[in-house]
């Protein structure tokens, strides 16, 4: 049986105190996103490994997707800045909380390793749900120095980025408010570069995105590698279709029905 690690994440930024997001909870009190069809898609891009898919979701909010990726298999941790979901175990937070859930400013250093060894762990999948516009502009080459620090040469970092304003309770919480070519431009300052073929072959499948409740935003698929060589597996006539009809609009109604989630 292969050996599972016991996760330990260390920072000596416990919560981000200064993240609007703390001091006015909302996505981190309402979120739990969820989406098996961009789980599916994950793992069959990854199928050569002969060991469990390792992912760590920066900004996990309620914990959802990393709980369903522990469920399927993978080695899954989740970092989220706001205490508040640990504090009410709020979600996967009553189960996962200091296991595979924690908290900790992801603009600040942080470290996941082996309780065990004390050895750091590398990932083969870093994502961030409508978290990067979030920071502060000046914070945002910490957390991409985080995610190369986290990453492995051939992994891959998935986000969904918003590009509009966010005014909740008399606080702005998008911080940093930007198109996609800025973005990418920025990635790529910090040795993260685009990945043709990415978004053709997630095809508006992912944890959050215009299909998911966050219209107004747009994905991204980095590789620390500058050649981007990874290639993505061709999609069927079938794939498209399942593709199309995962979070349309009677997907939805029907999956609020089934499960009473949105």
């Amino acid at each position: 049986m292969a050996y599972t690690p016991q996760i330990e994440l260390v920072t000596d930024f416990p919560i981000a105190y200064e993240s609007q997001d703390h001091l006015v909870p909302w996505g981190t009190r309402r979120d739990n996103s969820q989406n098996p069809a961009f789980n599916g898609k994950l793992y069959r891009l990854f199928s050569e490994l002969n060991r469990p898919l390792r992912v760590l979701d920066l900004g996990c909010s309620g914990g959802g997707f990393v709980r369903d990726c522990i469920n399927d298999g993978c080695l899954a941790v989740g970092i989220e800045g706001s205490d508040y979901s640990r504090k009410m175990k709020r979600a996967e937070w009553a189960y996962l909380a200091d296991s595979f859930l924690f908290t900790a400013d992801i603009t600040k250093p942080f470290r996941v390793t082996d309780r065990e060894s004390r050895d750091p762990l590398k990932f083969d999948v870093i994502t961030s749900w409508e978290v990067l516009e979030h920071l502060e502009e000046r914070d945002i080459p910490a957390l991409i120095s985080n995610v190369r620090n986290h990453l492995n040469p051939d992994g891959v970092f998935v986000a969904s980025i918003s590009y509009v304003s966010d005014f909740v309770q008399g606080v702005e919480l998008h911080r940093t408010i930007k198109m996609k070519d800025w973005w990418l431009s920025l990635f790529k300052q910090h040795a993260l570069h685009d990945m043709p073929g990415a978004e053709n072959y997630f095809n508006t499948q992912y944890v959050r995105g215009p299909k998911q409740q966050a219209p107004g935003s747009f994905h991204v698929c980095l590789s620390p590698r500058a050649d981007a060589t990874r290639s993505f597996p061709s999609l069927t006539f079938r794939d498209r279709i399942l593709d199309a009809w995962y979070f349309s609009k009677p997907h939805r109604v029907i999956r609020k029905l089934v499960t009473m989630r949105d």
